[in-house]
């Protein structure tokens, strides 16, 4: 094999994140009566992206995201509403929504017992646990970092040191990080100097930097990149 030591990222790479978003914003916008949430998740998300955008560059914790997006929200939109109960709905949501992409089981057990498998994820611990425990992932991944549990989140080298340490050292040449994110994943591995696979199922144009090792747009292609024909 190619690799042994495979680091995978959750959210939209193993995981269906935008479904699981979709019915947690629902209900969000329950506790202030929405009836019609389809039309406000737009701006949602851009309200969404910009913290988590600061939380990778460690101007902000995981934590605080998931009141300030909806005390942000509220205030953008005018709604009477406290976004800490709102908080709470959307946390339970994602964490009871969602389902792993097709095939992705398939290929995780392809992989089980011949790579060292780990889940770095960046997001509230809450959440995240939740998925975990609800998905069985802890079959396939005995070592799990989650950003909310530390102090740091992807791209941060950190993260991954930790991961080192949970594993006892790693071979470097032949540890791969998977993710669906440039500005996470893929700027992660190569910040702790990994090669990255990246998963574009949507064929989204390359960019010039970070740099990626491999790319691919159907999950089972990885097992060729690890190297299991």
């Amino acid at each position: 094999m190619r690799y042994d030591t495979l680091l995978f990222d959750l959210d939209h790479t193993l995981l269906d994140s935008f479904a699981s978003e979709q019915a947690a914003f629902r209900a969000a916008m329950d506790v202030v009566g929405v009836d019609d949430p389809h039309k406000y998740f737009t701006g949602y998300e851009e309200i969404n992206h910009e913290l988590w955008a600061a939380v990778e560059r460690g101007e902000m914790h995981v934590d605080d995201v998931k009141v300030t997006r909806f005390e942000r929200f509220v205030e953008h939109f005018g709604f009477e509403g406290d976004p800490v109960e709102m908080a709470e709905a959307f946390v339970h949501g994602l964490g009871s929504n969602g389902e792993l992409f097709p095939g992705v089981l398939d290929v995780l057990d392809a992989l089980r017992n011949r790579a060292t498998m780990v889940l770095v994820t960046n997001g509230v611990s809450q959440v995240q646990r939740m998925r975990v425990d609800r998905l069985r992932l802890e079959h396939y991944f005995p070592t799990i970092a989650i950003s909310g549990e530390l102090d740091f989140a992807k791209p941060d080298p950190r993260i991954y040191e930790w991961v080192d340490s949970q594993l006892g050292g790693m071979d470097k040449d032949a540890a791969l990080m998977v993710g669906d994110s440039t500005s996470s994943d893929m700027q992660g591995g190569a910040n702790f100097d990994i090669a990255t696979a990246w998963y574009n199922p949507f064929h989204k144009p390359r960019p010039e930097s970070p740099p990626i090792t491999h790319e691919f747009h159907a999950f089972d292609e990885l097992l060729g990149i690890v190297g299991i024909d």
